[in-house]
């Protein structure tokens, strides 16, 4: 049984997005530095953009009566995600995967199966915190990071431009 460095749960959580962007027909934009708290920029072919911060778990912390996953987020993390000056919305997703690295994916000479599964949640715009090191994000089992979630992630891009910061914080 082999356990993961968390290089390695990075790269399969970026290895995640990217296979998803490439079946959606999405560019994915990945940040050399990962200082402003954004991994990847995910763009549709329309120009519309978001950005994620991705985690990576293999023990995730269960809340809200089993509906949902809870992620310590360092602070300045946390706040980098949201700003209202932000131009382009800021989410945090997180990939959970089997607690032996030797169980992420199934490789034989007919297909590369990854066994792993991906949750969002939007921090654009959320309010600030009194704590200084970390703050518990509940990221809903309802949001997945799939297809059908990158368009509800481009549907609060498009809200955004088309409303501004002071719409979307009322709303």
């Amino acid at each position: 049984m082999g356990v993961a460095d968390s290089w390695q749960q990075e790269q399969v959580s970026l290895a995640y997005v990217a296979a998803l962007a490439t079946r959606g027909g999405y560019t994915l934009g990945k940040w050399e530095v990962d200082k402003d708290g954004v991994d990847l920029s995910v763009k549709r072919s329309d120009g519309l953009t978001f950005e994620l911060q991705m985690k990576c778990t293999y023990s995730p912390t269960m809340v809200a009566q089993g509906t949902a996953y809870s992620y310590d987020l360092d602070i300045p993390t946390y706040d980098k995600l949201r700003a209202s000056t932000r131009t382009s919305v800021g989410f945090l997703g997180l990939v959970v995967v089997p607690r032996d690295l030797e169980e992420w994916m199934v490789h034989d000479e007919r297909e590369l199966t990854m066994r792993c599964s991906g949750y969002w949640v939007k921090l654009q715009d959320a309010p600030p915190v009194d704590n200084t090191s970390t703050k518990a994000i509940h990221l809903p089992m309802s949001q997945r990071i799939d297809l059908p979630g990158f368009e509800e992630m481009f549907s609060h891009a498009l809200h955004r431009l088309m409303y501004g910061a002071r719409a979307v914080t009322a709303a």
